[in-house]
């Protein structure tokens, strides 16, 4: 939508406006917001479209998509219009003395979610809702004597359209309803349809071989799949034939399942992607599909689609040929077993475990010469029976991390080979200010590097010093940071940080609606279907772009949840000094907690200093509804090269 309303400024013409986009040109008609010359749409003068901020004291800022405004509107909250925190709105502007411009809000083009999530409290006599997003105080629409039956802090779920209660979530002060409300803000749903339940269900338990004469029958191969220990559906199964040097990636075959336009399709759709909180999953696709018949379990017979990689003496590959295939994973292993595997610590029933490995580790070194090798690592949080932090961990990448996602990667590039237009995951270059702005933090930490246009080997120098500094996966996050965000497209444009020229996700169509349309139009393709290959890709480019958006929620999502479980845990701290480092310094300053409980981000006044410095933070003040964490640095600790 936002492109659309920015090529608005230049004229659309008629034949280029999609099917979605057409109904949004007619409301900007209806409110003569828009002319017509010649065969194109032009946005009036005195209209603007943009994206609504609202601060704590109500009033509205819009960031208008024409960039002939160099900075934010203002919306005073009398012209708001009902509009909320997030939205794609169109204003027209206010003809005011003041030099700032203002304007009010004529219509919600897009509401940036559906519900809201507020909790109940006494303002005087009267009973009003608070927005757990916002911090915003709103009337609601039911009576002053149902809401006093209520305990104070009752969370109600509101439909943003009309204002009316949908749902009551549980109370404020119950941590058992987070996962509630982090769902909620974003209009997420942890329930699925009958319709799409009793369609999962119909498919049954089994696979019977004899329905599927066509498949390629790979049910004696050694297959296995490797996962978290935690994880119940498999997307991916592993084989390697060492004497061939043939590799084997086997994807569940959802599509076979997944009819384009059935319930489950049309609700997978509208998901985009599972969520994962640390102790349940919320599903792309309903449980008797993602965690059953779908799903790559071991020792039963399953539908797959399947790459086989054929590599010579040199590690090139040489052929990838792609089928549909019948497998039976013969074991399921988890991440920490291959790493005893790996290091001779355990024997492995699967012969090609360790030859697989030291392919792997080859072909990782070949690629890594044009990519980036980060440091990262994924903080991991458990909780106790009471749904309060119990521990947080940072989980970084082993051996066995390693030796799946490399085949993992074989397997997505040769997808991407075979499409013309579809579904590519592009990563662009940094933008050069970002990479300024890096350089000159990154001097104050030590690693003193100078701007030079070949970004990739600027990055590797910056890596190189932070070795020798002992920092490297903290430099590596601030890189990280500094880049462009990767995201979907139909059209191809290379990832930079993998430094592939095409790339495309393959490999999780259980969890990723992406995965599972560019599986439709391989298998179109594999047919010689061109007519149903561009049937699949109509309005293509809107898919994709709605996917990178709800990629973006679904980790919102799981970040609101974690942030509300450290804002509990603080609330319980008021007071008391944990250890941290600073981790942002432009504009707000935060900190990092790194104590005996890890990763809380915590906000900073008064103070400000250079990036990853150690300091001593007392908690002042936790929001639980904001999920919010307010501390004070009460001293600086000395830098050491092992610290954070």
């Amino acid at each position: 939508m936002k492109e659309f309303l920015y090529a608005l400024l230049n004229g659309v013409k008629e034949r280029e406006i999609s099917n979605e986009n057409r109904e949004i040109l007619r409301n900007l008609e209806n409110l003569k917001a828009v002319s017509q010359h010649k065969a194109s749409f032009y946005l009036n003068d005195g209209f603007v479209c943009g994206r609504l901020d609202i601060s704590i004291n109500g009033t509205g800022y819009l960031t208008p998509f024409d960039p002939r405004f160099k900075q934010d509107i203002i919306i005073e909250n009398k012209n708001l219009n009902n509009a909320h925190y997030g939205d794609i709105v169109l204003a027209k502007i206010l003809r005011t003395k003041k030099k700032r411009e203002s304007a009010k809000v004529i219509m919600s083009l897009k509401l940036a979610n559906e519900t809201s999530v507020v909790y109940t409290k006494f303002f005087g006599q009267a009973i009003l809702g608070v927005n757990v997003k916002t911090g915003l105080s709103t009337t609601l629409r039911a009576s002053q004597k149902s809401l006093k039956q209520l305990p104070i802090g009752t969370l109600l779920k509101i439909n943003n359209i009309n204002g009316e209660v949908t749902e009551v979530l549980g109370n404020i002060n119950d941590p058992l309803s987070d996962e509630k409300i982090s769902l909620a803000i974003y209009n997420k749903n942890d329930k699925f349809s009958d319709a799409c339940e009793d369609e999962a269900l119909a498919w049954g338990d089994s696979v019977e071989a004899s329905f599927y004469p066509d498949r390629v029958d790979l049910r004696e191969l050694e297959f296995a799949t490797i996962d978290p220990v935690h994880a119940k559906d498999f997307d991916d199964a592993i084989y390697f034939d060492v004497k061939k040097r043939e590799i084997y990636v086997a994807i569940a075959d959802v599509s076979e399942y997944v009819n384009a336009y059935s319930p489950i399709d049309s609700e997978a759709k509208k998901r985009g992607f599972s969520i994962y909180f640390p102790h349940i999953a919320i599903p792309m696709l309903p449980r008797a599909l993602s965690e059953n018949i779908c799903s790559l379990k071991p020792n039963v017979d399953r539908l797959a689609f399947c790459f086989k990689i054929s590599l010579d003496e040199n590690l090139d590959v040489v052929k990838e040929e792609l089928f549909e295939a019948i497998i039976n994973s013969k074991r399921r292993f988890n991440y920490d077993e291959i790493d005893e595997i790996l290091d001779g610590k355990k024997d492995s029933e699967i012969s090609w475990v360790k030859p697989l490995f030291v392919i792997t580790s080859k072909l990782r070194k070949k690629r890594l010469v044009n990519a980036f090798d980060f440091r990262t690592s994924e903080l991991r949080m458990s909780l106790d029976e009471a749904g309060m932090p119990r521990q947080t961990i940072f989980e970084t990448d082993s051996d066995s991390h390693r030796l799946v996602e490399d085949c993992m990667l074989l397997a997505n590039k040769a997808a991407a080979k075979r499409i013309g237009r579809g579904v590519f995951r592009n990563h662009a270059s940094p933008d050069f200010k970002k990479i300024y702005n890096l350089l000159e933090d990154l001097a104050l930490l030590g690693i003193d590097v100078a701007y030079e246009n070949d970004l990739a080997k600027l990055i590797r120098k910056v890596q190189a010093q932070a070795d020798l500094l002992g920092n490297r996966e903290e430099i590596d996050k601030l890189i990280i940071k500094a880049q462009k965000k990767a995201e979907y497209s139909s059209e191809n444009l290379g990832h930079f940080g993998l430094g592939f020229d095409r790339y495309t996700h393959f490999t999780s169509p259980i969890r990723r609606y992406s995965d599972l349309i560019l599986h439709r139009i391989l298998k179109a393709g594999l047919k010689n279907d061109e007519r149903l290959v561009n049937y699949l890709l109509l309005n293509i480019q809107s898919t994709c772009a709605t996917l990178s958006e709800l990629e973006r929620e679904a980790d919102k999502v799981a970040y609101d949840f974690m942030d509300r479980k450290f804002a509990r845990w603080a609330a319980q701290n008021i007071g008391k000094e944990f250890r941290c480092y600073i981790s942002e310094n432009q504009g707000v300053v935060t900190a990092r907690l790194d104590d005996e409980l890890k990763g809380a981000r915590i906000f900073i006044t008064g103070f400000g200093c250079e990036l990853l410095t150690p300091v001593i933070v007392r908690i002042t003040e936790s929001d639980i509804a904001l999920a919010k964490i307010v501390g004070k640095v009460v001293r600086k600790l000395e830098k050491k090269s092992s610290d954070v």
